[in-house]
């Protein structure tokens, strides 16, 4: 490496995010970089378009010494997906903390495109390594001095110890119950969003489940046919089950209602299992709602529903259930704190009451990015949880993998607005989530509230699928 590293620094934003505090703190990055002796090059202004990555990739030739890729806030994996595929070091994933006040939305929701980020590179063949923290960390300024020196951060290896495995009869049962269920898709993936692709024959040959697919546009039209007696009549029931949808805009709690009936009518008429639905941009820019609390009345009537249209989160919510967990929920890993051994597991709002903190107060609100309803704004439960994901085995097609952790969601006030837990994990929450993004693992896990490890585990060994566990 050259005395003075040529350092290529990415700021990767979505606009829908605090791009003054995303912009205020990858300022403060490239100072540090430069302070610490490197030649900072890259583009000074946040990449927010798919033209901005393209006139980023521009910095990438010739090759940098090193690449940070600074999630100043969230934004999909597209930018990893244009800029990265044909690198051959580690891309260094730069997460800061989150800034706001507790109950506030997520201002920046670094961390988990950091998460977004490792599992689209490695996914495709590449090395993903993190950096958590703001550049005014004596431990980040340590960290970036290495990488410097020539010692960037190294992968945590992946657990592999063998546990506690139940009677393989009890999960043989509880696997042949999924054989011929039907799960409900709407749209396609997010661009952007690796972990929501899926491979649809590997779906059937190995658990038996059948898909059954609408377009979003076929679904935004059955949502607008739904009659005036059929969304009152739903709009009755919600707001007696959730009475603060009184405080909310009409016109919301009206759509919302319309939505809500629309998907029990799809998923009673087709006999699905579980739904996975695109609930953006479509529903908020076209159809003027957003679905969160639709999908939240469909969990509390015992159907699994999984945002951002993850297929592979809905299939490891039927396979808990199956086991005997109950109601689970889909969460993104958003927040580390290192001094309680906590991450905290968030999602905007699509939790189904019977999970919140406290069912009698599971406040209705408004989506914390787009200003509009109707979610959930309520704290998780606490008590002993567990974690897991089937996801894609990176570099053997056609396979998957098992991630397992466990911990407990400890007592705190809803640390950002939507459905938040904070969990202490049984295993070191550093090491977690580094092993998250280094190995590629989604974005997205599973939340439970019931013990089922050793059946799921024996579930996977039966599929033939490996379990990665902390």
């Amino acid at each position: 490496m050259a005395t003075r590293p040529r350092v290529a620094v990415i700021p990767t934003a979505r606009a829908t995010f605090a791009t003054d505090a995303a912009r205020e703190r990858t300022h403060a990055a490239r100072e540090l970089l430069a302070e610490l002796g490197a030649d900072v090059v890259g583009p000074t202004e946040l990449v927010l378009t798919p033209q901005d990555a393209e006139s980023a990739a521009a910095h990438l030739d010739p090759a940098p010494d090193v690449v940070i890729n600074v999630c100043a806030s969230f934004s999909d994996a597209g930018p990893a997906q244009r800029l990265y595929g044909e690198l051959d070091r580690p891309v260094l994933l730069w997460a800061f903390r989150e800034p706001g006040p507790v109950g506030d939305r997520l201002w920046l929701n670094s961390l988990c495109a950091a998460n977004l980020f490792g599992h689209a590179l490695v996914r495709a063949g590449g090395r993903a390594r993190l950096l958590y923290g703001d550049p005014d960390e004596q431990g980040v300024r340590e960290a970036l001095a290495g990488v410097l020196a020539g010692s960037p951060p190294d992968a945590p290896e992946l657990p592999s110890a063998q546990r506690e495995r139940a009677d393989r009869n009890q999960a043989r049962q509880a696997l042949a119950t999924l054989r011929g269920r039907r799960i409900g898709l709407i749209g396609d993936a997010p661009p952007g969003f690796t972990p929501c692709e899926y491979d649809q024959e590997l779906v059937r040959r190995l658990f038996g489940i059948e898909v059954v697919q609408l377009t979003i546009d076929e679904a935004l039209t059955v949502a607008r046919a739904v009659t005036e007696a059929e969304r009152d009549e739903e709009l009755r029931t919600a707001i007696a089950d959730r009475p603060t949808l009184r405080r909310l805009d009409p016109a919301h709690v009206e759509l919302a209602a319309a939505v809500t009936s629309a998907l029990r009518a799809w998923t009673a008429r087709e006999a699905l299992a579980g739904l996975a639905v695109r609930c953006w941009p479509e529903f908020p820019t076209e159809l003027g709602v957003c679905p969160c609390s639709s999908l939240s009345r469909l969990a509390d009537a015992g159907i699994p529903t999984a945002c951002e249209r993850d297929v592979y989160g809905a299939i490891t919510m039927l396979l808990l259930e199956a086991l005997g967990s109950g109601t689970t929920y889909l969460v993104d890993t958003v927040d580390l704190d290192t001094e309680q051994n906590l991450v905290r597991a968030w999602h905007c709002g699509s939790a189904a009451t019977s999970l919140a903190a406290d069912p009698r107060r599971a406040t209705q609100s408004v989506h914390c990015n787009r200003k509009i309803g109707v979610v959930g704004d309520f704290p998780l439960k606490t008590g002993p949880v567990m974690l897991a994901r089937l996801a894609e085995q990176p570099g053997a097609p056609g396979g998957l993998r098992l991630l397992i952790a466990s911990g407990e969601s400890v007592p705190e006030p809803n640390r950002f607005q939507g459905n938040t837990a904070a969990i202490r994990l049984d295993a070191d929450a550093e090491t977690f989530m580094h092993g998250l993004v280094a190995g590629g693992f989604p974005h997205h896990t599973v939340l439970a509230w019931t013990d089922v490890r050793p059946r799921l585990r024996t579930a996977a060994d039966l599929l033939g699928i490996p379990v990665v566990e902390w």
